[in-house]
Formats: C-alpha cells, structure tokens, sequence
C-alpha cells in the first residue's frame, strides 16, 4: 500500500521536446529566433490614440493641481485676513486704554475713509 501511494505522489517532469543537436554544441541555450526589429511597432494611429489619452490625463491633473492651489491660497488669505484684523482691534484696544472712546472711535472711521480713498 506504501508503494502505491509513493507512485501517486511523484509528480512526472518532462524534458521539453528536443528538436535535434545544435550545431555549436550548446543544447542547454534556447535556441535563437530570427531578428524582427520591427515586431514591437505601433501603427500611428495607436500612438497617436495614445498620445491623445495620455494628454486628457494631464490636463485633468493640471486642473486638479489648480483646485488643490487655489483653495490653498484661499486659505492662506483668509488667515491673513484674520491675523490683520485681530492686530487691528488689539492696537484700538492699547489706544483706548490711553486715550477716551469716542475719540478712538472718531480715529477709527477717519481710518477707514483713508483706506477706502487709497484702495
């Protein structure tokens, strides 16, 4: 019963056909097959199909790009903005300790008439 199941179990390699000696003596090599340079060629119109896959694929990366930017600036300027407006009332804050409210108050549209005449 032993041997049966030894039999089963080995599995059976076979050798790849041979086709003949070679003339160089080299059997262990592969033998050669004829030089086709132009067997891996695409026809143009598959390039360019290609070429024109390959452009919709970058353009919409750049777009995406773009997105990513602008709403990275957006966010960068809305900070900007808040840091500019937090430093404007804690300076309005240091003048009213020293000076009276209403005339921070005065300075502050006075302020605001400037800049809206500069900008």
């Amino acid at each position: 019963m032993s041997e049966e199941i030894q039999t089963a179990v080995v599995p059976v390699v076979q050798a790849s056909a041979v086709k003949g000696m070679r003339k160089n003596g080299k059997q262990w090599h592969e033998t050669k097959k004829a030089f086709r340079p132009r067997a891996n060629q695409t026809s143009y119109a598959k390039r360019a199909e290609e070429r024109k896959a390959t452009a919709t694929v970058k353009a919409k990366e750049k777009e995406m790009k773009e997105e990513k930017d602008a709403e990275r600036q957006r966010r960068i300027d809305a900070i900007r903005a808040k840091r500019a407006a937090k430093e404007e009332r804690e300076r309005y804050q240091k003048m009213e300790e020293k000076m009276h409210k209403k005339r921070v108050e005065r300075l502050k549209r006075r302020e605001k008439r400037n800049k809206m005449l500069t900008s």
